[in-house]
């Protein structure tokens, strides 16, 4: 609707005089500030619901939500790289040592994520049953706090995972109920009675938490299968290497119950523990046992290699062939040394035999035996020694008696017989020697055979040894090596250790991880003040009606006359004059003031007239018109209010009056001005109805008989005021706008739209209206200068927003409400 207002004032403008109508961005006053305070001072109240809304639903989102906790470890495995063990140094080498660090920490985090620790976990840990009891709103497992306990047998699968509903009935008797197949079952028990279901077994023991209290409460349990289980764990257990150059894991778990969360993390640890333990232990024992049957077929072999090596050594009777060889060898050389010595005696012997058989052993007198045999000494044969001596005596002897005697004397002859005897002696002597000597040098040449055919057998000897010894260096090596290796898993065996250290381990955490309930709350919070600034945002965008005074001051090149306050003292269907009913009123004042700055305006003039018009119907000019009317009267001056809005007249409405002659039958000389004049209350106030709508209003005012009527009123009274039509509809109110001497613009707050302030502008340019005055109508209290007693005073909403047909507005409580806080 506003659109094909805005279209008819426009075309009203263009009519009137005015030209194009200019661009609407040369009238744009910017963003305004005040407007947006405005806005969101009238939407506190919504930004205080909607942040309490934001933090009621914060409260019952942690109301209604289970707190998640957190438990978790810290372990550190030593493990050791192949890479530090090969000794490998450098960029590359430590590069190598990282990719192995980090294989080997991911191999273990997959292993404690693995069905092998899952297994493990549920047999320490009662984790196939849980149980429940329920609260006012959630319900809570009871981790190792149910009084009751369940064992089970269950038969058909399918009732795995299905809610058995437990409430106690007495002291010992218990009511179960369940679905199954589709429908629900339910049976009475005793507390330790076998039940006997369709595919289940079970018995309901009582534990030492049971008492009068536990028995008030509803329980239900549901025994879990080992898919729901693993799923439950894995979704649950998350485990992640921290610090891959510390050899660090950190082991969590997440769940409802913050004493199962760390169980959960401490039996994760412990079965990580054994789980390591048992790995060792059974590599340990396999290396054992493979150590110990390699140790047995290791001594079977070396014994045989023992059994050939001792059969070598008894026939060869010997162990060391090299040792053969170089006593061999020593013993040839002795032999040669000493079949030497043996020879050398034997020349001697053949030359002291030649010697005695020349009958001379010494080349003089002068000369010893040793000294004409040099080696006489080396025979050592002192027997054969000391005859030579004796016979080379007795040959001395013979010579010198032979130089003395002839060889026919006794004496010589004696001398020689005696040599002869002894000579046969050596000679026998010597012939012995030499016999010894060659016997001794035949065995020693036969030894020396008998050794150098030895030593032609002894490398195929010493090839059979190392043969026979490589076998038996092995075994023995290998038995011994074998040895030393079972004792020292042995142990290692006895004291193994699992290769990581528990850091931290798990303890309860205190507060949940999820949810956070400050984080709750400052969302909440933050989503109400979000929603709320969204608000006033969107509010302030579509806020397209004037609001307060400083709006129509900065919107318009118009003065601003007044103010005037809503009035709700009584609710009006039509316009009425209310400053005779309510003088001290703050509507009163308002329009008081707006009279006082009137006559400041006017104060040259005794005889005034003054135009009342608006944008559109419904801005409260007829209501602005007779009570700023009816305040000048009550100052003594004579006023008289001519209604022109003949197309819709309403102010014989606000004095209950009849329309029956007025201004369209004293232009058409049907009545004359005296006798349509209209009496008051007030005795100085009088009026002139429309009268009967005419077909031609426009041309009637632009009649010479209208200015005719202004002259006769003036000779009447002191002020004239006229109740012109909406100037955004028609071109009457320019018309006499142009004739008034204040022409005065009505603006209604929160309703006016503020395009009407620019076409107020462009109303101003188009036809010159510098006296052109504005009043703000239908304000708030507080928007007021200078007013606002706080009597609540207004006139509600009687004046409809349709020209040609009136609308009523209706009031819900809603909109009582929504005004209330705005």
């Amino acid at each position: 609707m506003a659109v094909n207002e805005n279209a008819e004032l426009e075309d009203l403008i263009r009519n009137a005089g005015g030209g194009d109508v200019e661009a609407e961005g040369e009238d744009d006053p910017g963003f305004d500030i005040a407007t947006l305070l405005l806005v969101a001072r009238r939407s506190l109240i919504w930004i205080v619901l909607l942040i309490a809304l934001g933090l009621t639903a914060s409260w019952l989102f942690l109301r209604y939500t289970k707190p998640v906790y957190k438990s978790t470890s810290l372990l550190k495995i030593d493990e050791k790289t192949e890479a530090g063990a090969l000794g490998l140094a450098g960029p590359l080498g430590k590069g190598i040592e990282e990719q192995q660090t980090l294989n080997k920490l991911s191999g273990e985090v997959e292993l404690i994520k693995s069905n092998i620790i899952y297994r493990r976990l549920k047999d320490s840990l009662d984790l196939d049953v849980n149980y429940y009891v329920e609260g006012t709103v959630l319900e809570n497992e009871l981790y190792g706090t149910s009084p009751f306990k369940v064992e089970y047998n269950i038969k058909d699968p399918g009732l795995y995972n299905t809610k058995f509903n437990l409430i106690f009935t007495g002291p010992q008797r218990i009511r179960l109920n369940y679905l199954y197949g589709g429908q629900e079952q339910s049976g009475e028990y005793s507390l330790g009675q076998p039940i006997v279901i369709p595919g289940m077994e079970m018995r309901i023991l009582a534990t030492p938490l049971l008492n009068a209290e536990a028995q008030d409460k509803k329980y239900h349990f549901v025994i879990n299968d080992d898919g729901g289980l693993n799923a439950y764990l894995s979704n649950n257990l998350s485990v992640e290497i921290v610090n891959a150059d510390a050899n660090t894991i950190q082991i969590a778990f997440t769940d409802f119950n913050p004493a199962k969360a760390q169980d959960i993390v401490n039996k994760i640890d412990t079965v990580y523990l054994q789980e390591k333990l048992a790995k060792k232990q059974q590599a340990t024992a396999q290396t054992l046992q493979f150590l110990e049957q390699t140790l047995a077929e290791n001594r079977t072999q070396l014994q045989n290699a023992e059994e050939n090596l001792q059969s070598f050594v008894r026939n060869n009777k010997t162990y060391d062939v090299k040792a053969d060889v170089a006593a061999i060898s020593e013993k040839l050389a002795e032999q040669e040394e000493e079949r030497l010595k043996l020879t050398e005696k034997a020349r001697l012997l053949g030359e002291v035999t030649r010697l005695v058989e020349q009958d001379r052993l010494v080349a003089s007198e002068e000369a010893t035996l040793e000294e004409s045999i040099p080696g006489l000494a080396t025979l050592e044969d002192s027997p054969l020694t000391q005859q030579l001596e004796e016979l080379n005596q007795l040959q001395q002897n013979l010579r010198r008696i032979l130089r003395s005697y002839t060889p026919a004397t006794e004496a010589v002859k004696q001398q020689q017989s005696a040599i002869t005897y002894l000579k046969n002696s050596v000679r026998r002597q010597l012939q012995q020697n030499r016999k010894l000597l060659q016997d001794q040098i035949s065995r020693m040449n036969q030894l020396r055979a008998q050794f150098n055919s030895d030593l032609q057998s002894l490398p195929q000897k010493e090839t059979e040894l190392a043969r026979l010894k490589r076998p038996f260096e092995l075994y023995e090596k290998t038995y011994l090596m074998l040895m030393d290796k079972i004792v020292e898993f042995n142990m290692a065996k006895a004291g193994t250790t699992a290769d990581f250290q528990i850091l931290s381990p798990a303890s309860r955490p205190g507060a949940p991880i999820s949810p956070i309930r400050m984080m709750v709350y400052a969302i909440g919070l933050a989503a109400g003040i979000v929603l709320g600034l969204l608000l006033v945002a969107v509010r302030f965008f579509m806020h397209n009606t004037v609001t307060s005074v400083r709006e129509l001051e900065r919107a318009t090149s118009a003065s601003v006359l007044g103010v005037i306050p809503n009035y709700d003292k009584e609710k009006m269907s039509v316009s009425k004059l209310v400053v005779d009913k309510s003088p001290k009123s703050a509507i009163s004042e308002a329009i008081r003031s707006i009279r006082t700055n009137l006559d400041f305006i006017s104060s040259s003039k005794k005889k005034r007239l003054i135009s009342v018009t608006s944008t559109i119907s419904g801005e409260g000019k007829t209501f602005v018109t007779v009570n700023l009317g009816g305040i000048i009267a009550l100052s003594g001056q004579r006023v008289v209010i001519l209604d022109l809005d003949m197309r819709k007249p309403k102010v014989n409405l606000a004095f209950s009056a009849e329309n029956v002659k007025g201004v369209s039958t004293i232009l058409i000389e049907k009545h004359t001005v005296l006798e349509c004049v209209q009496h008051t209350t007030i005795p100085t106030l009088d009026f002139i109805s429309a009268g009967p709508t005419p077909p031609n209003p426009s041309e009637l005012i632009l009649n010479a008989k209208f200015d005719d009527m202004l002259t006769e009123l003036y000779e009447h009274y002191d002020v004239i005021l006229i109740d012109t039509p909406p100037v955004g509809l028609v071109t009457d109110g320019i018309l006499i706008m142009r004739k008034a001497d204040i022409p005065l613009y009505i603006v209604r707050a929160n309703y006016s739209k503020k395009t009407f302030l620019k076409n107020i502008n462009k109303l101003m340019r188009a036809n010159n209206f510098t006296r052109l005055c504005a009043i703000l109508n239908d304000a708030n209290a507080s928007g007021v200068y200078g007013y606002g007693y706080g009597y609540g005073y207004g006139y509600g909403y009687g004046y409809g927003q349709g020209y040609y047909e009136e609308t009523k507005p209706t009031g819900s409580a809603l909109s009582r409400l929504r005004k209330r806080f705005t």
